[in-house]
């Protein structure tokens, strides 16, 4: 059968839908061909890179350092990067008389756990953390270098673009945050996801890859300390979107936003606590990718059209895990932009009901090192690439000269 191609807008968001023809030979699927180049150890390779760094704390000398190498990085595959820049200051005085918020409370192991739009898990909890220790993390030369402590001022974060051929003012972002917390290496949050959108970048970045839409790789700063790089940058540039600058150039400062995509955690999906509280050290046998979608926000439809593209991706492109779609998206990097642009976030498990249960013990704790994930915890985030690459080659009309 012949197929067309017809783009449909649903809120602002571009999807592709084939229409049948007369009978004519398949082409070959150029999508298929661009997943294939994700490669295993070059995955492994780009976290272990960003470990060197430690946890890469915002404000700190680390972090700054771990933005300078990921640029560094991006620049070596021919992605042209430009840095955004804010300013974190002290949070403000608490006012005489103003208490703060209620406490969260405590979970009880073996109850049944009410979530977000009366969803319910059953099972044990384990409580969750940020470790503030240092004299917690065993290596003492990751604990020197973990050493010193945040500071308020200016922030940079990094970003690359590829830019579309016949509709450059118009782009989808593909984003994770870098920096991360705990003492540890960040290996996982979100080391796996800044590898991720680096691997992306490196193969979209080719010469013979050109895209009929733009495509925006960011990595975040300062997701820890409250969404605060992804906050910045909706405030300082949603209102320049689609602006040509200058006036006939043919450039895009800033193109419309069609999606956003964020990667967040993409190693560990090993299950519930046990009765004692340990987690197991092995991957469960339902591991797949969460696809989450907030289902308050303003154009939660538009996003959640958008997740069930990236799980039929999944289908089609993931080489092992499988992929499930939900729809309580929250404390994610794709938040601030959930009210202006279709957005989701992929990650090992839902944000909500799992790691907000203590799924992942190893969350914004020392051990979130390279050293502590299996091959299997590695091939997760890695089919977690073959699902937004093989959604997003689609969405921007990827293909190989």
């Amino acid at each position: 059968m012949k197929r067309t191609l017809t783009i449909l807008a649903l809120g602002g968001l571009a999807l592709v839908t084939s229409v049948a023809g007369r009978q004519e030979p398949a082409s070959p699927d150029r999508t298929k061909m661009l997943v294939a180049r994700l490669d295993l150890e070059r995955y492994k390779a780009t976290i272990k890179g960003l470990t060197v760094f430690g946890d890469r704390r915002e404000g700190t000398d680390r972090n700054r350092a771990a933005v300078d190498w990921i640029e560094a990085q991006l620049k070596s595959y021919g992605c042209a990067t430009e840095r955004h820049r804010y300013v974190v200051n002290p949070p403000a005085p608490p006012q005489p008389g103003r208490a703060g918020g209620p406490a969260s409370p405590a979970i009880a192991s073996g109850e049944i756990r009410m979530g977000q739009g009366g969803s319910r898990l059953r099972g044990l909890t384990r409580p969750t953390g940020v470790n503030t220790n240092p004299a917690a993390q065993a290596d003492q030369a990751l604990r020197a270098l973990n050493g010193q402590p945040r500071t308020f001022g200016a922030r940079e974060q990094v970003y690359c673009t590829k830019v579309g051929i016949t509709r450059p003012d118009e782009m989808y972002i593909v984003a994770a945050h870098m920096d991360g917390q705990g003492l540890g290496e960040g290996a996982n949050d979100d080391g796996s996801g800044t590898a991720l959108v680096m691997e992306l970048a490196r193969i979209v970045s080719a010469p013979d890859v050109q895209t009929e839409r733009s495509i925006r790789f960011i990595l975040w700063n300062s997701e820890e300390a409250g969404l605060l790089g992804a906050r910045a940058y909706v405030a300082d540039r949603v209102s320049m979107q689609g602006r040509e600058a200058p006036a006939g150039s043919g450039r895009y400062p800033e193109p419309r936003w069609l999606g956003m995509i964020q990667h967040d955690m993409m190693l560990f999906d090993h299950g519930m606590a046990r009765r004692d509280g340990t987690v197991s050290p092995e991957q469960r046998p339902e591991a797949d990718v969460n696809i989450e979608f907030q289902a308050t926000a303003k154009l939660a439809d538009a996003a959640m059209t958008l997740a069930f593209f990236f799980r039929d991706a999944n289908e089609k492109y993931a080489t092992d895990y499988p992929a499930a779609v939900g729809s309580h998206m929250t404390n994610t990097d794709s938040t601030p932009f959930m009210d202006v642009v279709p957005a989701i976030s992929l990650r090992e498990n839902e944000r909500g009901m799992h790691i907000g249960a203590g799924w992942d013990p190893h969350w914004h704790q020392p051990t979130d090192r390279y050293a502590t994930f299996s091959d299997k915890d590695f091939r997760l985030g890695l089919n977690a690439a073959q699902t937004t690459l093989g959604a997003v080659a689609q969405l921007a009309g990827a293909t190989l000269k």
